[in-house]
């Protein structure tokens, strides 16, 4: 059974950062892609970036240059460093693992961003 766990999430001031963490546990034969999603009140759940078993990245056009994500394979965790939040940003951050072609999802992180 596979495991996904995210951390790091809650209320933070416009202009400020988070950093998010997720650590991934059980059954992991081969973790093909890591990553993080995000779902807004009223919208629909986008990806916010991804990164692959090689580390290659997959960055929401939008969020490049503020958004860095992360990972360490020893420790089976993927990270997200969010920097100069805007109340937009205010979502559910879920971590998801493809593993061997299984989608696995966290629980969900809320982050707020407001004054």
């Amino acid at each position: 059974q596979v495991q996904l766990v995210e951390s790091g999430g809650g209320l933070v001031q416009p202009g400020g950062s988070l950093r998010l963490s997720c650590t991934i546990s059980g059954n992991i034969f081969s973790i093909y892609v890591m990553g993080w999603y995000r779902q807004a009140p009223g919208k629909q759940r986008e990806l916010v970036a991804s990164i692959s078993s090689d580390g290659r990245t997959n960055d929401r056009d939008s969020l490049k240059g503020r958004f860095t994500i992360s990972k360490d394979n020893a420790k089976n965790t993927v990270d997200l460093q969010m920097n100069s939040l805007p109340p937009e940003d205010t979502a559910v951050y879920s971590c998801y693992a493809n593993i061997v072609g299984v989608a696995y999802w966290g629980q969900g992180t809320q982050v707020t961003v407001s004054s």
